[in-house]
């Protein structure tokens, strides 16, 4: 453990911006999403790979106790986007 107020060694640099560029990509995701909706084919391509290839059709089930259900996978995506928890998964 590094004494506190020392800056990062060039490996944790190399994690905190690894991370930081994911989760901009993954807002700037969001906000097109927003912008255009799900039908936009932009964003479809997008949730296509995040899918492997096809965007699983509705109802998507997730563990989350607060909200199980989705009617699809937009509305899931959406969830993710206005929580800001990017990187959830059903």
């Amino acid at each position: 453990a590094q004494e506190p107020g020392t800056p990062l060694s060039d490996q944790e640099y190399h994690q905190f911006f690894k991370f930081l560029r994911i989760t901009i990509q993954a807002s700037t995701a969001c906000q097109l999403r927003e912008l255009y909706g799900c039908k936009n084919s932009l964003i479809q391509r997008l949730d296509e790979y995040e899918n492997h290839g096809v965007i699983p059709p509705g109802p998507i089930c997730s563990e989350l106790p607060d909200n199980p259900f989705f009617l699809n996978f937009c509305t899931f995506s959406l969830y993710r986007c206005i929580m800001k928890q990017y990187f959830l998964k059903v």
